[in-house]
């Protein structure tokens, strides 16, 4: 079985543990699963951005499976449209669940804050991947249930209808199969997901792909204008910025919708959206339900190639499980943690890669590894820096805002253009490395 280049990954990110300056553990911890099941008990409340698994019954499933082994444990699903603004807001009193997704938004120095430790880095990183996005002084606040690749998940009987039969392997190269969508299918080439917000900052996953370097994001903190020529975060942005100024987009993004898109791409009304692979499984349903052919939803890499002609994708883990450090059911939520990502099959049900080590990979990505795709991690030893410039220059690498007046921008909505916008993204950038450095 050729797993090799996912072996090497998986590798690369035990190593590279995060050092980050924000405080040490805390001395509230969410306590490991008793040895008895039985005995574990309390009423906990799991916090969820995935609102169709809570209306369809699967999270019910789950919790149901979940009772047979801890029946003293009352599980309550509350489902959340707008996770991270909604979250970020709760985030200000104690009540924000039992077990939450932490939002993208926070600083992984803040975790001890809100967080009850889950264990020692060292330990819980023999048995899952990604450990290191959470890891603040030896202690991991998070755990992820699944890792995504980046890339952009699209309808292949549109792309073939334009003509399409390769992956695109330089920006312009995707700029012309768009405009290829757009001449010779019914299809909106591109949909932004602009309104709700959150799909725009699935662009900042892929920093790291232009380049091909691990160590992109963490260079961050010391490149002093990531919107430069030739940086990872032009190529980005410089691509969601091209699709929109010609006009490849929907007509007006302020009246997209994050459900709605599903149908719209499962049914083949819209060709393509970035999104992380775990949107996959998310895009076959809603073109199953709108009587079309699920296996028309295909997923490809970010379209830069690299230098030596490959094409890459960042994998990474999803949000990541935590353990409100308030919960007045700690081991209760501890319990629902640990058996959701080892016990519950729902990473396999979802096609996505699981954190647990040694899991087989999902199908869905056996034509990145078939095709030749690089699949790297994204190093976080410098996040907290990374975290903080950001923060000072007032951009928000990880809230849509900034891709938002992008979009804006491009269509004429806003004042400016590609270059005025880079160079102010610059200034800020700089200006707050420079004050977080001295």
């Amino acid at each position: 079985m050729r797993r090799g280049w996912m072996a090497v990954a998986a590798a690369t990110m035990v190593v590279l543990t995060a050092c980050s300056s924000g405080g040490g553990g805390n001395s509230s911890s969410a306590a490991t699963a008793a040895a008895d099941p039985a005995k574990v008990a309390g009423d906990i409340t799991v916090l969820t951005n995935r609102t169709d698994q809570v209306t369809d019954g699967t999270l019910k499933k789950y919790a149901d499976e979940f009772n047979k082994v801890y029946p003293n444990v009352k599980v309550k699903f509350e489902g959340i449209t707008d996770y991270e603004g909604e979250v970020k807001i709760r985030m200000n009193t104690e009540n924000y669940g039992d077990v939450l997704l932490i939002p993208n938004s926070m600083s992984v120095s803040q975790y001890p804050t809100f967080f009850s430790s889950l264990g020692d880095a060292a330990d819980l990183s023999k048995t899952f991947d990604w450990t290191d996005y959470a890891n603040v002084g030896g202690k991991v606040y998070g755990l992820a249930n699944v890792g995504v690749a980046t890339g952009l998940v699209y309808n292949k009987a549109v792309w073939q209808q334009a003509g399409i039969t390769e992956w695109p392997k330089s920006q312009q190269e995707f700029i012309d199969d768009l405009k290829a969508v757009k001449a010779k299918t019914q299809a909106t080439p591109y949909y932004t997901n602009y309104h709700d917000g959150w799909p725009l900052r699935q662009w900042t996953d892929s920093i790291g792909v232009p380049s091909c370097d691990v160590k992109t994001k963490d260079s961050l903190a010391t490149t002093a204008e990531p919107w430069a020529a030739g940086k990872d975060l032009n190529a980005i942005d410089g691509l969601l910025y091209s699709t929109v100024h010609e006009k490849l987009s929907e007509a007006d993004p302020t009246t997209t919708n994050w459900e709605n898109s599903k149908s719209l791409l499962g049914s083949g009304k819209v060709g393509a959206m970035a999104l992380g692979s775990w949107a996959i499984p998310q895009m076959r349903a809603a073109a199953k339900a709108a009587g079309q052919n699920p296996d028309d939803i295909g997923y490809m890499p970010f379209p830069q190639a690299s230098a030596d002609g490959k094409l890459c994708t960042i994998v990474q883990p999803d949000y990541k499980y935590a353990v409100n450090t308030h919960s007045k059911s700690k081991e209760a939520a501890r319990a629902w943690v640990d058996w959701f990502i080892t016990k519950s099959g729902s990473a396999q049900a979802e096609e996505a890669i699981s954190s647990v080590k040694g899991t087989p990979l999902p199908a869905t990505l056996k034509p990145f590894e078939d095709k030749g795709v690089k699949m790297i991690p994204q190093a976080q030893e410098k996040s907290a820096t990374v975290s903080k410039i950001d923060k000072g220059a007032e951009i928000g690498l990880d809230t849509p805002d900034y891709r938002q007046k992008l979009v804006d921008i491009a269509r004429g909505a806003a004042p400016g253009d590609q270059n005025s916008y880079f160079a102010d993204l610059n200034k800020k950038w700089s200006q707050s490395q420079k004050t977080v450095a001295g």
